[in-house]
């Protein structure tokens, strides 16, 4: 029987679409040449003809013509996103398609320590150099301290405005479960607290006890005398580099909590989550002084003539440990 020449050149068109489509599917699976990361940036609105040479001058695929037939066969050209994608390496043209069909792009991180200054913030993230845009000048104690991801094209006012958005959403948590009897009525004054807290203790173990010998001052109508009020209103929060010397202590400051009645004008930095539910859920407790142990943390007494036996044994170890600090200071003597 003959073969009418018209079907051996479909069987042969079907062998060869059939062969066609078989190294095409090698080709979108197998591994891909680029030996390390591959990071490209695919700026919006670009067209997938751009997209393809930009992953092709980058190494991430090795020809942007088959890339581009491949996503077109498979009807995915027009959901790639733009971002910044990091490819790993030898990662194939189908993890390259799926990666951007499904955006999986680059998370830059930023971390703002508990107990920065809002001035400190800003240059963190002024130095930033994948941020982009001004940061504005904030007030103190306006951010939360948390480590924040975003991707590029981020500005600097916008990752900002997150970290105050996070603050205002955690006090919107606290504020209502607030312990009863506080001797604030206000959040802004809440705030104000918890940076003098956060300010005195880096152990978080010891902040809700750190904040009930504030609050037990406040209804008793004391003065605060917490030292780091004393140096922000010297410095705004940069580091004496010395202990607190008379004379600072004697200076006119109208941050300092040994002289002005209550709480200072401001924060005096920006508190952490701990610092905030402590002074909001201070403990119970009748103690109106603590003072540095030696150790890192504090010895905690609810009379003066336990203070002064605390004080006497912080001394004691000062002068074992043959400290350098000749000027009188101040101990922590609250």
């Amino acid at each position: 029987m003959r073969v009418l020449p018209s079907l051996v050149i479909f069987m042969v068109l079907v062998d060869t679409a059939l062969v066609g489509a078989l190294l095409e599917r090698n080709h979108f699976f197998q591994s891909g040449a680029a030996r390390a990361e591959t990071v490209v940036v695919v700026r919006p609105h670009s067209s997938l003809t751009t997209i393809a040479e930009e992953l092709q001058t980058a190494g991430a695929v090795d020809s942007a013509l088959l890339f581009r037939a491949s996503v077109i066969l498979r009807r995915k050209n027009a959901q790639l996103k733009a971002g910044e994608y990091a490819f790993p390496a030898h990662a194939s043209e189908a993890q390259i398609m799926g990666m951007m069909v499904a955006r999986k792009v680059i998370e830059h991180r930023i971390t703002i320590a508990e107990g920065l200054t809002s001035d400190m913030a800003v240059a963190i993230v002024n130095a930033d150099p994948v941020l982009t845009g001004p940061a504005p000048v904030l007030p103190e104690g306006s951010l939360l301290p948390e480590t924040y991801l975003f991707e590029r094209g981020t500005t600097r006012t916008e990752i900002l405005a997150r970290m105050h958005k996070a603050q205002v959403t955690l006090l919107a948590q606290l504020w209502p479960k607030r312990k009863d009897g506080l001797p604030f009525m206000s959040v802004d004054d809440a705030l104000k607290l918890a940076s003098i807290v956060e300010k005195e203790t880096a152990i978080a173990s010891e902040r809700p006890r750190v904040a009930a010998v504030y609050v037990n001052r406040l209804k008793n109508g004391m003065k605060l005398e917490a030292d780091p009020t004393i140096i922000y209103g010297l410095t705004k929060g940069v580091a004496l580099g010395h202990a607190l010397r008379q004379s600072e202590l004697a200076a006119p400051n109208p941050y300092s909590t040994y002289q002005i009645d209550g709480l200072p004008p401001t924060p005096i930095c920006n508190p952490g989550r701990s610092a905030l539910a402590a002074v909001l859920k201070p403990l119970d407790s009748g103690e109106f002084y603590f003072v540095a142990d030696g150790s890192g943390g504090h010895v905690f007494a609810k009379t003066k003539a336990e203070q002064d036996k605390n004080v006497a044994q912080w001394r004691k170890l000062e002068n074992q440990a043959k400290s350098t600090h000749s000027d009188p200071q101040l101990l922590r003597l609250r």
